[in-house]
């Protein structure tokens, strides 16, 4: 049930600058936590048996075929930004921090997801499933792209 009532031009106004402060906002305060606070092993990043090594993510998904028109936020972020569309190095250094960066937007993405049941509060019902259907189709493939990185860079070290 939906607390504020707003006409529907204001209502659509509101839900697109809400969803770009979310966005903004998220990214914002993630990317000031120190890179070495994100650990592969933790257990929100580690790999799952599932996942194997990141087949799960081609073989159902076909991620290969899509990912490369994901966006990268990391121009938009000047210097505190990492670019994660390609290996530009492959250093032990360079590849522990892309590993480290893929648990920083993972993270970011999960957060987001966090606020699409905000949306009722001023959507209607459909609307407010609407916004989370949004915050799913937006972020998931995202989450996934960084957990298939990541699952690749682990076999990189591993060799």
């Amino acid at each position: 049930m939906r607390i504020i009532h707003l006409s529907t031009l204001w209502t659509i106004l509101l839900d697109i600058f809400i969803w770009f402060i979310i966005h903004m906002g998220v990214v914002y305060w993630v990317v000031r936590v120190p890179l070495w606070r994100f650990d592969p092993r933790a257990w929100l990043y580690r790999p799952r048996r599932w996942e194997a090594g990141g087949d799960f993510y081609q073989r159902y998904f076909r991620i290969k075929k899509w990912k490369k028109y994901l966006p990268d936020g990391a121009p938009l972020l000047g210097s505190r930004g990492f670019p994660k569309k390609r290996l530009r190095e492959k250093t032990p250094e360079y590849l522990g921090s892309f590993l480290q960066e893929t648990c920083r937007a993972e993270l970011t993405h999960w957060l987001t997801l966090f606020f699409a049941p905000f949306f009722f509060f001023w959507n209607p019902l459909w609307v407010g499933f609407f916004m989370i259907f949004y915050a799913l189709a937006e972020n998931l493939p995202l989450i996934m792209a960084q957990r298939y990185n990541r699952a690749r860079l682990n076999r990189i070290f591993k060799d």
